[in-house]
């Protein structure tokens, strides 16, 4: 006689928290209610006071399975901790396109990231008292090219223990060239998780989440599409939010956060998850 196959446990991780009060608020809500098992935190955001590190650990605690981990940021709106990192816009780091294409060019300097990197280590080791679970990247710049070298050798070297997230899918080819995007980030993360691994760094074995948030989607059919054929271990990013004057300011991402939120806190999410044998775990 056959048996029902265990669920899938894969990680649902809420990006950006830090960014500001608001998303903050949202990613703490979906935790408690055991609708995330995962965030990661801006250490350069601008609500990362040691009184909301406080109540995301509070959250957590709340939760039978919730990791925290590092969002390393290194793209404009945001600034650097370290005082000498080049290259800069003005003050703020650069845009993330310009990055990927002084990347591409060999034009970065891996010594500048590694040293940034490990002082947002140390940033978020000081406000919650211990290395981060995981490490990961706003806008996914852990896995471009010379920035993935400084990236690996500081989370090697100051939080061994953590593993990274990598954005490469498991998905037959003609799936992974519909999303152009999704597909830059497969080619990216082939690198990426070749170095992690020679640094003796674990990372997610496939992940998904991408998808073009300037079009008016069904977040719903999109979280279908994102759990069909992820494997145990997979990792899907989102982006919950409550929209206030703080994320207007720095990101584009507004309404949109406000949406992933709803369908995440509903009951439809509940129903996909068992329709689809996968747990949070």
């Amino acid at each position: 006689m056959s048996t029902a196959a265990s669920p899938r446990r894969i990680w649902l991780c809420a990006d950006d928290y830090g960014i500001s009060p608001g998303v903050n608020r949202a990613i703490r809500d979906l935790i408690e209610r055991g609708r995330l098992n995962a965030t990661s935190v801006m250490m350069v955001g601008h609500a990362i006071s040691r009184s909301e590190a406080e109540a995301l650990q509070t959250s957590a605690k709340a939760s039978p399975r919730c990791a925290i981990g590092l969002h390393v940021t290194l793209s404009a709106p945001f600034r650097p901790l370290t005082m000498h990192f080049r290259p800069l816009d003005g003050d703020m780091f650069m845009s993330f396109p310009k990055l990927l294409l002084a990347g591409l060019a060999r034009r970065l300097d891996r010594e500048f990231f590694r040293a940034e990197v490990k002082a947002q280590l140390a940033a978020f080791a000081d406000a919650f008292g211990r290395a981060p679970d995981f490490v990961d990247g706003h806008q996914h710049v852990q896995l471009f090219p010379q920035i993935r070298d400084g990236f690996v050798d500081a989370v090697a070297e100051a939080a061994p223990q953590a593993w990274v997230r990598q954005g490469g899918r498991n998905l037959p080819l003609a799936q992974r060239l519909a999303s152009p995007k999704a597909m830059v980030l497969d080619i990216l993360s082939a690198q990426f998780r070749r170095r992690a691994a020679g640094a003796g760094l674990g990372f997610n074995p496939a992940f998904a989440g991408a998808y073009d948030f300037t079009r008016a989607t069904d977040f719903g059919e999109l979280m279908r599409q994102f759990l069909e054929g992820l494997p145990d271990g997979g990792l899907v990013m989102c982006h919950p939010g409550f929209v206030d004057d703080i994320l207007a300011g720095l990101d584009p991402m507004t309404e949109v956060r406000e949406r992933e939120h709803a369908y995440l806190a509903g009951d439809a999410f509940a129903r996909l998850l068992a329709d689809c044998n996968a747990t949070l775990g």
